[in-house]
């Protein structure tokens, strides 16, 4: 319900309730601004926060619940304990390398597994658990066969117990052996094998452990040293039926490949023969191509050469005598006439200082030097020829060899053109010679090392008979069923408490409702009842309702309001009872209190204060008597009590009259309080008119039993006829059995001071 819905006065101009005083010049104020809840409300909590308490609080309530689902759950798995048959396990403990000792090293015939890879040992072990395998124990055992086939089965309790209520007949039985086959013996002999079968590796090693399970330990130990000897049987045979196939493969294709390579090299010859091709070596493919190729290194060479001559001849022909090169000049005289020439030229310069051009002397240097003119121009032409030869004979031999590859590769070209064919035919022969080598080559190294090649599994330990059971352990089996008694029984809990949509506490009062918890009611023994624990007026049931009337002096401004209402959302909520206890207590402090039984339709007020009378409620609203005459006495002179009276037929019309208002008036003027047991407020129209006229409204809640939708319910029904509700009380509490403890809401005080404490005092 929304903060829209909490309790309200009539109007507007009244205060919420429960009010509070405001505080006064000097007074102590512990809070302003707000109502009683504000003072000790919790702080909201964050929704992923775990309240411990309020779940050991839950397994405290409900305790007897979660004890009962673990001693159940207890006993059950002491039951299965005792009915399951015992079973007997037996280990035999295998070393599985990852390779075998080879003697001679084939790759191939085992397929090659890597150093940390797992895939091997995780193969083998499902080996082990294959139906293969276990297949060829049985067969070795002679399970099959064995009459005793069923018995070794292991059967669960449930399946004893179903075959104990229903045992077989001989009809049946004789039909069942006649039917089954040899097949069918063979397949439940295999699947109690593998049903018995467990697999367990040891640990950083290469050690594995074959147990096997069944209710006879002496067959427990055959099967499991029959398993481990099956299985190394299993992988020599698995190894010689490998090398025998592969060998037996190999024989076939070295045939077809025998075959094959000698149709492709007969081939191959008829189209060299027919094509007049001759193979001179593996690099060269005909004589042709041989000659083409030498023909070519020689144009190359040839054309080298005569890019030299032609070079030097550009050179000669175009430089004078001096500038020609020394390669050109190292055979000729030409150096020594220049020389000689260089020398009379001297000389005829040095005579020319002293003699005339037309001295004799003088003009027979000058022929001298004429004469070597001549013989150096004659010698470098000589030079310039020599090398215009040498250019000449280059040129010729490179067009000579240039003609001859031409011809050359014609032919060439003409013989690849036929060479097509036949090295497609040479390609398919060399590519069968190659498959047919290596097949039997690899055909060789399987028939030497397909005998000698040690197995790769080992027994190291063989299984003996178990001297004690494997299970069922009773220990165990007690410790999981404690375990998982108490996680259901708390589940159960837990379950149950978060479908409980009860309110149970007080802050469960506050916080659905809205309303302040003026007083907690202890629940009663079974043997006790409410009329002897009120004469008690040392009882923690008298001490709960006299704080109840204390909370109540201040609930207003005014204290105790002058009519009040009890009322409770349903029936058998404890508001009779708190109507008169609220009543006896007022009179106690003096007060002349007039207790009206307000339910015209179940009234139980006078069971309770243990008062008859034939005029009540009902004949002073419908006229027929007065309040004089309807007032009853009781045991204290300061209370009356008004019964309800004879049932009317119409009990809501009679509250809504105005006979009501006046009765309630005339009582107010006359006693100092008036309290009003009312009706139920759910399904009933009288308590929200009984609510309308009091001054104020009391809602009794019955702790564990009151729904919170119906609270709220009656609540809203009170609110919208305008009752003012000062607060609730909590009725029938257990703090125990809520798991709050008991010293919770002051349980443990109400006693104080009680004859117990006054027999210490004395002493």
């Amino acid at each position: 319900m929304s903060d829209d819905n909490l309790p309200v006065g009539s109007n507007d101009k009244e205060p919420r309730l429960p009010a509070h005083r405001v505080p006064q010049q000097g007074a102590l104020a512990l809070h302003t601004g707000g109502t009683a809840l504000d003072l000790f409300e919790e702080p909201a909590r964050d929704e992923d926060e775990i309240d411990l308490l309020a779940y050991w609080q839950i397994l405290l309530k409900r305790r007897w619940l979660v004890l009962g689902v673990l001693a159940s759950v207890v006993a059950l798995a002491l039951l299965v304990t005792l009915l399951t048959p015992p079973v007997y396990r037996a280990t035999a403990t295998l070393q599985i390398d990852r390779e075998a000792m080879q003697v001679i090293q084939v790759d191939g015939i085992q397929a090659p597994e890597a150093a940390n890879s797992g895939d091997f040992y995780q193969t083998q072990y499902e080996l082990l658990k294959s139906r293969s395998l276990a297949e060829r124990v049985a067969d070795t055992l002679n399970l099959a066969n064995s009459p005793s086939l069923q018995a070794l089965a292991s059967h669960s309790w449930l399946q004893r117990l179903t075959q104990g209520l229903r045992p077989q007949t001989r009809e049946e039985a004789a039909e069942s052996n006649t039917a089954e086959s040899k097949s069918a013996g063979m397949r439940d002999a295999a699947r109690i094998i593998q049903d018995g079968l467990a697999i367990e590796p040891v640990r950083n090693s290469r050690l594995v452990k074959l147990n096997f399970d069944s209710g006879n330990p002496v067959f427990s130990a055959r099967v499991a040293n029959a398993l481990a000897e099956g299985f190394i049987a299993q992988q020599l045979e698995r190894r010689f039926d490998a090398s025998s196939y592969a060998k037996t493969y190999l024989e076939d294709r070295l045939r077809q490949l025998k075959a094959k390579l000698e149709e492709s090299e007969r081939e191959l010859v008829a189209f060299a023969q027919k094509e007049n091709i001759v193979n001179v070596g593996e690099n060269q493919l005909s004589l042709v191509s041989q000659n083409l190729s030498e023909l070519n290194r020689q144009m190359a060479d040839a054309q080298a050469q005569r890019i030299r001559a032609e070079a030097r001849w550009r050179e000669a022909s175009g430089s004078s005598g001096a500038a020609l090169p020394a390669d050109m000049l190292a055979n000729s005289i030409i150096r020594t006439l220049q020389q000689q020439r260089a020398e009379l030229q001297g000389q005829y310069q040095q005579k020319l200082q002293v003699f005339k051009p037309d001295y004799p002397e003088m003009k027979q240097l000058e022929g001298q030097i004429a004469e070597l003119d001549k013989q150096i121009a004659g010698e470098l032409r000589n030079i310039r020829s020599s090398v215009k030869s040498e250019y000449d004979a280059a040129l010729a031999q490179e067009n000579l060899l240039s003609n001859k590859l031409a011809a050359l590769r014609t032919e060439t070209l003409d013989v690849d053109s036929r060479s097509i064919q036949y090295n497609i035919l040479k390609r398919e022969a060399d590519t069968n010679r190659q498959l047919y080598d290596a097949l039997l080559q690899r055909y060789k190294e399987i028939g030497v090392a397909g005998g000698v090649s040690a197995n790769n599994v080992a027994i190291v330990d063989r299984a003996l008979p178990p001297q004690s059971r494997y299970k069922p352990s009773l220990t165990l089996n007690l410790a999981i069923g404690l375990l998982l008694g108490a996680m259901l029984g708390v589940l159960a809990a837990f379950v149950l408490e978060f479908l409980d949509q009860t309110l149970k506490t007080p802050q469960d009062v506050e916080q659905r409702l809205k309303l302040s918890v003026l007083g907690i009611i202890p629940k009663l023994k079974k043997q006790e009842v409410p009329a002897q624990a009120l004469r008690d007026l040392r009882s923690a049931f008298s001490e709960a309702y006299r704080s109840v009337r204390t909370a109540l002096q201040f609930s207003t401004d005014n204290g105790v309001p002058k009519v009040l209402l009890v009322t409770s959302a349903g029936p058998s909520e404890g508001k009779s009872t708190t109507a008169w206890s609220l009543a006896r207590n007022f009179a106690q402090l003096g007060k002349r209190t007039l207790l009206i039984d307000g339910d015209l339709r179940n009234p139980s007020l006078h069971r309770v204060a243990e008062v008859r009378g034939e005029i009540g409620l009902s004949n002073l609203l419908s006229g027929a008597a007065n309040i004089n005459e309807a007032i009853q006495e009781t045991d204290d002179p300061r209370l009356k009590i008004v019964l309800a009276g004879p049932l009317p037929p119409n009990p809501a019309e009679l509250l809504a009259g105005s006979k009501l208002i006046s009765l309630l008036t005339v009582a107010g003027e006359s006693f100092d309080q008036v309290v009003i047991d009312g009706p139920p407020v759910l399904g009933l129209a009288d308590a929200p008119i009984l609510a309308n006229a009091a001054s104020g409204t009391l809602l009794v809640v019955e702790a564990g039993q009151t729904r919170i939708q119906a609270a709220q319910m009656a609540v809203k029904r009170l609110l919208v006829a305008r009752a003012r509700i000062i607060g609730a009380v909590l009725s029938k509490y257990s703090a125990a059995h809520h798991g709050q403890g008991e010293g919770y809401g002051g349980y443990s005080y109400y006693a104080y001071g009680g004859p117990a404490q006054l027999t210490h005092k004395k002493r």
